[in-house]
């Protein structure tokens, strides 16, 4: 028994529910900052864990953008170390002959179709150039000074360099990489490949991810973006910024800082950044940097973060709401419980005292209703004993009732047997008097077999009377099929034509007994066929088929049909529209039947009677 709070005894209804208010605003603060707080704490965990994601896969992505960046670069590369030790450049050089500059400008220019470069020129220890791939075209380089580029000077010094820089003819931004020809003491000039990253770019711009590459001062110098081309990543310092506008490295850009504010750095490669598209629209961004080796440059690339990161906090909000929300209901419950449970024991107690007020008024009361119900309880008592009498006389008609039905039904199956054996004796007894013996020894021996039937069937009804219906086992239906027939053959002598039969295949068993489904198929071929009688055209078809739950027999035939105040009550016992019938006969079938697991449905109209037997399928 629950032990009643102190609180909840001394306290009234009243006092209870200022307490009970007291209470719900109290959870109500406190349920808002749990939810509160489970919002803002996952929205932070969804959050580290989205940039983490991205972060992985940006680091992926950044990676295989630089692989490719180092395989572009790589091809070119080769080209100036070849052509430096090419005898047709040194020719050329040595002897500035028209004929040998012919031939080295036509080998450049085949050079350059077969390869990534967009252009390839050799230029003298004066810096001008005697030979390029692009020399029939009108912006050919062949003439122009470069002996003030930076790739120049480098390659004359230390053999070799790389320059990114604006074209000074073609004003089409590109890497410039040199290979000085000879040695450094007798030097015969420089050759130059210059690398454009235009497909490099927009196979960058499909991704719809910013990405670019700068150099060692910061200036953009590859971008998925072209207004941030020559861009910075840093304010310049001054310096620096006049010595490179000087060089006319970039031309005339303006090199002032992309449009990318408030970073936060999240690890050394990793931070977050604000970034203004062409577009025009702020976005969120995680940017990833990564060395790219074998160059001074580094190439940053930007993943949209905003909308992921939206969607998880999102996610990981509801996910929380999930199960905070389910637990806030369970306190609340508990709470409401136990205030039920205080408020109950407080109007209990009120109760008691106003009913111990009243057990004093009412004493008198209940002394006088006490002697009217001493009479009413000998009158209940009375009419109790009357109760018990009437039921065992119903128990005892039922009992006679049911003994009624079965001795009925064993008479009636009985019958049938016993009509064909007098139809075989009266056979036999005229073959014997035409002493045709074979055919009298096959009736003789048919009475044997429905002699052993009927039996069959006093034994069933001595095995029902001991321990109710027989076992099911498996029984072959096309053998239960023709033994039926057989037994109806001497009855319906000349009408058994109506039959059309088609016989189901030796293998198909169903769950029974075989003299039971005797039974069942007797009654429902002698219904058909005397339903049919004196019809022309008179057709009872009967047929078997495996279904996903059995076996359905179906008997039909073109008769009259039942009429529907019969069909109603079709299985009632005693029930039928024969003159002579008992109407035991389906009632019969459908308890022998369901005994074995099945059931029979019926449908009739004007055009005849459809049974259809549903059995068990034998495993």
């Amino acid at each position: 028994m629950m032990q009643r709070p102190a609180a909840a005894l001394s306290s009234t209804p009243e006092q209870l529910g200022k307490r009970a208010r007291r209470a719900w605003l109290l959870f109500a603060a406190i349920a808002l900052v749990i939810v509160a707080t489970a919002l803002i704490g996952a929205g932070l965990y969804a959050r580290r864990a989205e940039v983490a994601t991205l972060a992985a896969q940006g680091r992926t992505d950044a990676n295989l953008k630089v692989a490719l960046l180092r395989a572009v670069l790589e091809s070119p590369r080769a080209l100036p170390l070849l052509l430096s030790e090419d005898q047709q450049v040194h020719d050329a050089l040595q002897n500035k002959g028209a004929v040998a500059i012919d031939v080295l400008n036509r080998k450049l220019e085949g050079l350059v179709s077969g390869t990534k470069a967009s252009v390839l020129y050799v230029t003298g220890v004066d810096g001008f150039a005697i030979a390029s791939s692009n020399w029939r075209e009108a912006t050919s380089f062949v003439g122009n000074d470069y002996g003030f580029r930076a790739y120049f000077s480098g390659a004359m010094q230390s053999g070799t360099a790389e320059y990114f820089a604006l074209g000074n003819t073609s004003k089409r931004p590109g890497l410039y990489i040199s290979r000085r020809v000879g040695n450094a003491a007798a030097p015969l000039g420089v050759v130059v490949v210059k690398m454009e990253f235009d497909q490099l770019e927009a196979d960058w711009h499909e991704a719809n991810r910013p990405a670019y590459v700068s150099d060692d001062h910061g200036v953009v110098l590859i971008t998925s973006v072209p207004s941030w081309r020559f861009m910075t990543t840093a304010p310049l310092a001054g310096p620096v910024a006049a010595a490179i506008r000087s060089s006319q490295q970039f031309g005339n850009a303006p090199l002032i800082p992309l449009p990318i504010t408030r970073p936060e750095a999240l690890s050394p490669d990793v931070s977050m950044v604000h970034a203004i598209t062409p577009g025009g629209s702020d976005a969120e961004y995680l940017r990833l940097s990564t060395l790219v080796q074998s160059t001074p440059w580094r190439l940053d690339y930007l993943v949209p973060a905003e909308a992921p990161i939206a969607a998880a906090v999102r996610e990981m909000r509801l996910l929380a709401l999930g199960v905070v929300v389910p637990l806030l209901a369970l306190a609340g419950y508990l709470l409401w419980r136990r205030q039920s449970a205080q408020m109950r024991i407080a109007a209990e107690q009120a109760a008691r005292i106003e009913l111990e007020r009243r057990v004093v008024e009412r004493t008198h009361d209940l002394s006088l209703a006490r002697d009217r119900l001493q009479a009413e309880i000998t009158d209940h008592r009375s009419t109790e004993a009357k109760l018990q009498v009437m039921q065992q006389e119903l128990v005892q008609a039922n009992r006679l009732a049911t003994l009624g039905q079965v001795a009925a039904g064993v008479a009636h199956e009985i019958n049938q047997p016993v009509a064909t054996i007098r139809a075989y004796a009266d056979n036999a007894r005229v073959f014997l008097e035409r002493k045709q013996s074979g055919p009298a020894e096959e009736n003789l021996g048919a009475i044997a077999a429905l002699t052993e039937r009927i039996g069959g069937i006093t034994e069933e009804l001595k095995a029902f009377a001991r321990k109710g219906r027989t076992a099911a086992e498996p029984v072959e239906l096309r053998g239960v099929i023709e033994g039926a027939v057989v037994l109806l053959r001497s009855r319906f002598a000349g009408r058994l034509e109506a039959l059309d039969i088609t016989l189901p295949p030796p293998t198909l068993k169903v769950m029974g007994n075989r003299l039971r489904l005797e039974q069942v198929l007797i009654n429902l071929f002698q219904n058909a066929l005397e339903a049919l009688e004196g019809r022309d055209g008179a057709k009872v078809l009967i047929s078997a088929e495996e279904t996903a739950g059995g076996v359905a027999l179906v008997v039909a035939d073109n008769g009259p049909g039942i009429p529907d105040a019969v069909l109603k009550s079709l299985f009632t016992p005693f029930n039928t529209s024969k003159e002579k019938g008992l109407g035991l006969g389906l009632v019969i079938s459908q308890d022998i039947v369901a005994d074995y697991g099945g059931r029979i449905e019926v449908a009739s109209g004007g055009d005849g009677t459809r049974f259809t037997v549903h059995l068990a399928r034998a495993q």
